[in-house]
């Protein structure tokens, strides 16, 4: 039975990008956990890609969703990621390996994952769009849509040459909501003209909307309602067009945060979003990198650096004066790993940054704070 995009139960969505974890494993009783409170509050929607955790996000929702739940009860989203093709004769056996990690039989959604001008241009050379409609047209993927990072004139392109696409996922946050590198209102609003309805990733922003400077922490402190994460999914989760706001949630205490807000879901007000503004004026005003911990960056990396962590470092010392940030540069981040001074400047991170960011030259301001 073809399912439809009104079979997603409310608008907020579980990613499973930063899941439990034990070691380097996912903490499946935690996750299980977290996905019985989650279908417990009414909700559905699972969003994973092939990439997540080392490519273990597939295989714990496999374990921990799939094999405890009726297929018809949730929404499975997956995703093509660049990373695992370089011709069309490698997408199908890629897409079967999927819904085996999964343990499905068909994906409710099937997105092309992080499309930017560059890769997208891969995607039509791999005729990836077209292998994904025929994956569509024999129903082992309900619906088609693309996970987007760039520029609004790109998507909108996109959207003018697959007119197909039926769902389109856009970072998008109150912090981006005008920047000019991500371009959030710019994009939704390419969305509402092409009538695709949106879905949210990164409103939180990879956390950092959650744990604010303590002027910020005040601003939201003086109107006594709910955590910082809540004013962040709740801005983003209040605009029409968007169908769903998708949160990486890692652990319970964030899950029940969550749906907390979410299961009786109420818009920003006008004064909560005067808060919003004032917030925003502060943290433009921080002198600090806008990773958002993908990690889609150290899956290439040749030096091995684990530059999200080091990036976080970094952040630490100028937010908080952190004497501990030093500690965790050369004692944990780095015993493993490449230094931020082993950098070859190959700029292979900087062509899959979602944000756009100066890799190699944030790297070097790193090296300067912490190695000499």
């Amino acid at each position: 039975m073809k399912s439809s995009i009104e079979d997603i139960e409310k608008n907020f969505g579980f990613g499973c990008m930063r899941l439990p974890m034990k070691g380097d494993e996912v903490d499946y009783v935690e996750f299980s956990k977290m996905i019985d409170a989650f279908i417990n509050a009414g909700f559905n929607y699972f969003d994973t890609a092939h990439m997540y955790v080392d490519g273990k996000s597939e295989t714990a929702l496999r374990d921990c969703l799939v094999s405890r739940y009726p297929r018809e009860s949730y929404v499975l989203t997956n995703k093509l990621s660049s990373g695992y093709f370089e011709k069309q004769e490698q997408i199908r056996p890629l897409f079967e390996s999927q819904l085996k990690a999964c343990g499905v039989e068909y994906f409710d959604f099937y997105l092309m994952h992080s499309q930017n001008a560059d890769n997208y241009e891969k995607y039509k050379r791999c005729k990836a769009y077209e292998t994904s409609l025929e994956l569509l047209n024999e129903g082992k993927i309900k619906h088609f849509g693309i996970s987007f990072h760039d520029k609004a004139s790109v998507l909108e392109k996109i959207l003018a040459e697959y007119p197909q696409i039926e769902i389109v996922q856009i970072q998008f946050n109150y912090i981006d909501y005008d920047d000019a590198a991500v371009q959030s209102r710019k994009c939704y609003e390419v969305c509402r003209r092409f009538n695709k309805p949106v879905i949210v990733m990164e409103p939180v922003k990879g956390g950092s909307l959650a744990n604010l400077p303590e002027e910020a922490k005040k601003i939201f402190d003086g109107l006594h309602g709910g955590s910082y994460a809540s004013y962040a999914i709740r801005f983003a989760a209040s605009f029409d067009n968007v169908k769903l706001v998708l949160s990486g949630m890692s652990n319970m205490a964030q899950m029940d945060d969550n749906l907390s807000f979410m299961t009786d879901f109420k818009p920003i007000d006008a004064r909560e979003m005067a808060a919003i503004i004032k917030v925003c004026d502060v943290l433009q005003k921080q002198d600090i990198i806008a990773c958002t911990a993908c990690r889609y960056c150290t899956e290439g990396c040749p030096a091995n650096i684990s530059i999200p962590d080091l990036f976080a470092c970094l952040n630490a010392k100028k937010q908080y004066k952190d004497w501990n940030s030093s500690f965790y540069y050369n004692e944990v981040y780095t015993v493993k790993n490449g230094k931020a001074s082993a950098c070859i400047k190959c700029g292979k991170c900087e062509e899959v940054c979602p944000q756009k960011l100066n890799v190699r030259d944030l790297l070097e301001q790193v090296a300067l704070e912490f190695e000499q």
